[in-house]
């Protein structure tokens, strides 16, 4: 005799991952549909992971920038970059989210029953999830924002980071942030830091590296956080919060259609649907623009928000033919000791053109302007590594 599978609540959506894909799908959803029973299951116990994510108010429009609004700790009026040949302060409204305020608005807007944290999902189709205890949660239509597929299938470079808050004996008089100060030494890869001032004495370091392979040292790279502050005359009084990571990032090319088919039958968002900026691994903005086509629907069956999410997840892919050939000259066309520049040259260029890049938006025009002039690499050796992607 067959053992009798538990059966779980029946709801109109079911979203995998509490993360920043699935969460925004879940409030976008409650906010423009609140008709719908909506179930976010989430393995951990914490929704949003440990992250901070920052993004320019320019990524998204009005109404995502109402829905990002409640979970914003701080904003500023503008940024600074710092390059070895010239620095530049730019005056583009910047935002971040820290990930417990993300799980603070998630669980004070949605309804209780609307999440279930620690539980992990075994196996989801279309229009039913099972978990590993059993128990089988039939749904109108589902949507996996679990994270990455097989990454495998693309050609990814990664972005290494670690992040540490400090609070400092005497105010740092640091007022802006600084999204890249690649002054630093360049080691494994393309390596800035990036800073975020807080509060007058509380400010957050992370070294980044954009670089080809995943591997790190995080105790060496957060004492390289610690030797920047020091460079900079913050004296730390005490390191209060610590996170890290290894995100795709810098997407040369792959195989979209496998790679999408790696990550399950049901409709996915989020890294899984491939949906993050080729050249910054930025998910933010098309994580909004994501929720915000979801709830604009009218069909939640299971296979009709896989066929939407795909057709959205392919256009994605194609859009970012541009970006993919900028990654391919910076990692194969580059070396360690160069890529920098070709940062450092984007950030001399209109802000209107900068703004719209980070937002995955470039005009012709834009792109016509990145490419021309003088090149911060030998044009031999970025045509070169063109080549050899087609290869």
């Amino acid at each position: 005799m067959k053992p009798t599978m538990a059966t779980g609540p029946t709801c109109d959506v079911a979203i995998l991952g509490g993360g920043l894909a699935g969460g925004l799908i879940a409030l976008e959803l409650h906010r423009r549909r609140p008709d719908l029973s909506v179930l976010v299951v989430e393995e951990s116990e914490k929704l949003g992971g440990n992250h901070r994510w920052s993004f320019f108010e320019s990524d998204v429009d009005a109404d995502g920038m109402a829905l990002l609004g409640p979970m914003i700790g701080r904003s500023w009026d503008g940024y600074e970059v710092r390059f070895p040949a010239h620095r530049r302060e730019l005056d583009t409204r910047y935002h971040t989210i820290k990930s417990s305020d993300f799980e603070r608005v998630l669980r004070d807007t949605l309804p209780r029953e609307a999440i279930r944290s620690g539980d992990r999902v075994l196996g989801a189709t279309t229009d039913a999830v099972v978990l590993s205890n059993g128990e089988r949660i039939e749904a109108g239509g589902v949507i996996d924002a679990r994270g990455a597929g097989d990454l495998t299938l693309l050609e990814c470079g990664w972005q290494k980071f670690v992040g540490v808050e400090i609070e400092t004996e005497e105010p740092h008089g640091q007022e802006l942030p600084v999204v890249m100060d690649a002054t630093v030494e360049q080691i494994d890869g393309y390596r800035f830091v990036y800073v975020l001032p807080l509060s007058g004495t509380r400010i957050f370091i992370e070294d980044t590296y954009y670089s080809n392979l995943p591997a790190m040292d995080a105790k060496a790279i957060e004492q390289r956080c610690l030797d920047y502050a020091e460079t900079k005359g913050w004296i730390i009084d005490a390191v209060v919060h610590r996170e890290k990571g290894v995100l795709p990032v810098t997407c040369t090319g792959g195989k979209f259609g496998e790679y999408w088919r790696s990550g399950g039958k049901a409709a996915k968002a989020g890294v899984r649907a491939g949906l993050f900026h080729p050249v910054t691994g930025y998910s933010l903005p098309d994580a909004v623009r994501t929720a915000q086509m979801v709830a604009k629907r009218s069909d939640f069956s299971g296979e009709a928000l896989r066929d939407a999410m795909l057709t959205m997840a392919a256009g994605h892919w194609r859009a970012g033919g541009f970006y993919r050939m900028l990654d391919t000259m910076m990692f194969r066309g580059a070396g360690t000791e160069d890529r920098y520049k070709i940062l450092e040259r984007f950030y001399t260029l209109d802000a209107g053109l900068i703004e719209r890049f980070y937002a995955g938006r470039s005009r012709w025009s834009d792109k016509l302007r990145i490419v021309s002039g003088k090149p911060p690499i030998p044009v031999g050796r970025g045509l070169k590594a063109l080549m050899g992607s087609k290869a």
